[in-house]
């Protein structure tokens, strides 16, 4: 497949990364580095620190420490682009708003519906929705789709425009095996087309194996970090998991 390496981002390097909440350290000494191209798995246990790590990245928590974007030359990226797909949206189900409709209003936030050019941007949410493999939901109302054509279609709406960083946190929560599966291959397809940064959250460790680059095991801090064979392998992961690598086809 011919890669279309339209991100400046070459690597993301967080240094001595801490939250604190009142009394509590979230997390601490967080030392990582991952790169375009790359889907970086977050694993650990329920309350590790996955989700705040998540959310110090995008700003949406304070932090200590250093998170520096550098591009191809070394130079750093003071505003990189960074789309981000959550757990779940809490929205009302019975509001008569179709795909269209919500990725229209999601889109160019920051014009007037009224001064938006329609056709330019339905043109663009289609293509979008096409590359996730679900341009056929585009008039369907978005309160009628299964948990994983809406996590598809959060997919594509991240990828408008194409990010540097994309941030998954366990985004095919509750979706079942087929279509955990096609989120998979769509999340892979991006990297592997757009040469994006990937940083997932996610509790499938038989598809982490399958599909991410790089495994990081958190609990506070970053216990072990490598390939999921690596790591999976590990008195850590067991001491987390309860159970090594040659047991996890058995036990996800």
């Amino acid at each position: 497949m011919k890669n279309h390496n339209c991100c400046g981002l070459c690597s993301i390097k967080l240094k001595e990364l801490q939250v604190v909440s009142g009394q509590d350290t979230i997390i601490e000494h967080i030392n990582l580095e991952f790169h375009c191209g790359q889907l970086t798995a977050l694993i650990g246990k329920n309350g590790a620190g996955k989700t705040t790590l998540l959310k110090a990245i995008l700003g949406e928590r304070p932090y200590q420490g250093e998170i520096i974007y550098r591009d191809h030359d070394g130079q750093k990226i003071e505003k990189p682009k960074i789309g981000y797909v959550p757990q779940q949206m809490d929205f009302d189900r019975s509001t008569p708003v179709t795909v269209l409709d919500f990725l229209m209003a999601a889109s160019e936030k920051n014009m007037p519906v009224w001064l938006r050019t329609e056709k330019k941007m339905q043109q663009k949410i289609l293509q979008a929705l096409e590359e996730m493999n679900c341009a056929y939901l585009a008039d369907r109302r978005l309160g009628a789709l299964s948990g994983g054509e809406l996590q598809r279609v959060l997919l594509a709406l991240a990828t408008m425009p194409i990010p540097d960083l994309l941030i998954l946190d366990e985004p095919v929560s509750g979706v079942d095996m087929a279509g955990l599966d096609l989120f998979f291959r769509r999340v892979t397809y991006l990297r592997d087309r757009y040469h994006m940064a990937i940083l997932l959250v996610s509790h499938d460790l038989s598809l982490i194996r399958r599909y991410a680059d790089q495994v990081v095991l958190l609990d506070k801090t970053i216990i072990t970090q490598g390939e999921a064979e690596e790591v999976y392998g590990t008195e850590a992961f067991r001491s987390v998991f309860g159970y090594l690598e040659e047991e996890t086809a058995e036990c996800t």
